[in-house]
């Protein structure tokens, strides 16, 4: 809904995303999953955002 919470979701993601890498370079398999954990919940999140916003926008044409 707003964007603030959409920002902290990307954020959320891009964070997973450098766990994961980095673990990748280390061999740490544990941080490869949790980066991969950060990143599906932020994904996660994002979707449950743009739910939010399509039932929204639904509500909007059948108020007009």
């Amino acid at each position: 809904m707003s964007i603030l919470d959409k920002l902290k979701n990307k954020a959320q993601q891009a964070k997973g995303r450098g766990k994961e890498e980095a673990g990748r370079q280390s061999g740490d398999p544990s941080l490869e999953a949790e980066g991969r954990q950060d990143r599906t919940a932020g994904g996660a999140k994002q979707a449950g955002e743009k739910v939010k916003d399509a039932a929204k926008e639904t509500r909007r044409t059948f108020e007009s």
